[in-house]
């Protein structure tokens, strides 16, 4: 193994996290969900103002493996609150979304599963109540990402539900070359829409727990215009791909074209994936396209999309240049020639050695049958199914250089690994990682990278709202330099991250301002702070700037 700084360090058996996958029997039927996975979430439930951690099962409704929330507490270490806590259910569970939907100060959980979805809102004394029915939300196809977003800017949050293909359970697969039976690919289905939801407030006249505690969804999936396209999705981000201040919607399919829907401001969405560079690759050909990463790579201040792939194939990196146009950078970047490939899912763009520069992480997985593992800690029948992860260091100008054989911690053992989610876990600054994976225990790697750079982590809240700001975007400037960064905790794969911003600064030891682009349009600037700490800025409480640029009070 060759020498150089380990990034991360397993600290999984210390943390309290004792959760284990469970996808289910391995009876021979290659039940398609299983080769899936399952999601987790990074957030705060209880707003102490720490994170705590949610984790998904995938064994059916009637399994005993239930859903399992940690609370972080002062000590660092995690416990179990799952009984009585209304998460704790069973299920085909897939992926979650965090975002708080009726803007009462207590961050709700959407979770998918393969059949139906359920919307738990925040009772802010460590329970949840399931009004997924009452909310007016139905979605009984295979679901699997999701992600909150205020599409129509009226300040409720928005729900994009993606959904997979139409799987037919008493269909059978082999391998091409061996005969054995296998999981199915997804050309052996037929696609599936993705799936609109609109916010429509609280009504005070609504506002009772038989009625959702007042909370509303409408089904706006034909009248916006995502209904026309089919598609195999697993990933999506909403963010806005063109810099006209509305967010859109970015969804990855598998084996498909992957689909960017650009807001009209409106209510309707147009489908412009091709047109903008997203749909393919390089060569124009369709890929399996799983998870989903955005970062500002090359300093412009503009954000990059990375899609991760299968083992044969290679994970796509599209620059944004101009602004609403991405191009293929994906040798450029060096991200093609990795020491080794694998089935990527899960994945983040982050700076783990805060050196001003965003790094890569990629957890891997194969989908179909390999060579064999010799991992311990799965059943033997995943381990022809199992890769090792891959960790990439950027230069901050677009190249990545493969850090993964000096990790062996968090790179060294092959697993078939799914969810990636990444936040701050122990207050100092560094960026920590949870990794979920099939038929194994989920994995939390704690941030030990030597002589990291300053750091500073900002949390954009809306007070009117109660709430984060999910969409907005932040911007650091110091040292006659720029960082920016966006709240969007729904990529990577099946996951929910941390929804704050963060920064690593190099040797920069004080931030000159900090300007914050909010998701209703308005921007506003606050004053310049010392490195090395997380801070609060809330709307209403900088200096606005107005369309020209200038600012005033």
């Amino acid at each position: 193994m060759a020498q150089g700084p380990v990034w991360f360090e397993d600290i999984t058996a210390s943390s309290g996290v004792d959760f284990v996958h469970d996808p289910g029997p391995v009876d021979n039927k290659y039940f398609f969900p299983q080769i899936v996975g399952s999601g987790a979430a990074l957030f705060d439930f209880d707003n102490d103002g720490r994170l705590d951690l949610y984790l998904l099962q995938n064994a059916g409704p009637n399994s005993r493996s239930t859903n399992r929330l940690y609370r972080q507490g002062a000590d660092g270490r995690f416990v179990d609150v799952s009984k009585g806590s209304g998460l704790d259910v069973a299920g085909y569970g897939m992926g979650v979304a965090v975002g708080d939907v009726n803007n009462d100060g207590w961050p709700d959980v959407f979770l998918t599963e393969y059949g139906r979805v359920r919307l738990f809102l925040n009772n802010g004394n460590g329970s949840f109540t399931d009004v997924t029915r009452e909310a007016g939300i139905d979605n009984t196809l295979w679901a699997t990402a999701a992600a909150f977003v205020d599409y129509d800017r009226d300040g409720w949050l928005d729900l994009v539900i993606v959904n997979y293909v139409d799987y037919i359970t008493s269909t059978e697969c082999t391998q091409t070359t061996s005969g054995r039976p296998d999981y199915c690919p997804p050309n052996r289905f037929g696609g599936s829409i993705a799936r609109l939801y609109r916010n429509l407030g609280v009504a005070p006249g609504r506002a009772t727990l038989a009625s959702a505690k007042g909370v509303r969804f409408e089904d706006v999936t034909l009248k916006s215009g995502m209904a026309r396209v089919l598609g195999a999705g697993l990933g999506v981000v909403c963010a806005d791909f063109d810099g006209d201040g509305w967010p859109d919607i970015f969804i990855a399919n598998d084996g498909r074209a992957n689909h960017l829907w650009m807001n009209q401001h409106d209510g309707t969405f147009k489908e412009e994936a091709i047109l903008r560079g997203l749909a393919f690759n390089n060569a124009g050909a369709t890929q399996a396209n799983m998870g989903i990463a955005l970062g500002d790579i090359y300093g412009d201040g503009e954000f990059s999309v990375f899609v991760t792939h299968l083992t044969w194939e290679t994970h796509a990196l599209w620059r944004q240049q101009p602004r609403g146009i991405f191009q293929d950078r994906t040798v450029a970047s060096g991200l093609a020639s990795p020491h080794w490939h694998g089935t990527g899912f899960g994945t983040v763009l982050a700076d783990f050695d805060q050196d001003g520069a965003l790094d890569l992480a990629i957890v891997n997985g194969r989908v179909a049958r390999g060579s064999k593992a010799d991992n311990p800690a799965q059943a033997a029948h995943w381990n022809e199914y199992a890769e090792r992860n891959q960790l990439f260091a950027g230069d901050g100008q677009g190249r990545f250089t493969d850090n993964s054989l000096q990790n062996e911690p968090s790179c060294g053992t092959a697993q078939v690994s799914r969810g990636l989610a990444c936040g701050a876990l122990d207050g100092d600054g560094a960026l920590d990682l949870v990794v979920t994976t099939v038929g194994g225990p989920a994995r939390i790697y704690r941030n030990v990278a030597p002589q990291r750079g300053h750091w500073l982590m900002v949390r954009a809240f809306d007070p009117e709202l109660k709430r984060d700001a999910l969409g907005a975007t932040v911007t650091v400037e110091a040292a006659g330099r720029r960082w920016v960064r966006w709240i969007l905790p729904s990529q990577s794969y099946l996951c929910s991250s941390d929804p704050r911003a963060h920064f690593g600064l190099g040797e920069t030891d004080k931030v000159d301002q900090i300007r914050v682009l909010w998701p209703d349009g308005s921007e506003e600037l606050y004053t310049g702070r010392h490195a090395d700490q997380s801070v609060t800025v809330r709307k209403g409480e900088g200096k606005k700037v107005d369309p020209g640029g200038d600012t005033f009070r």
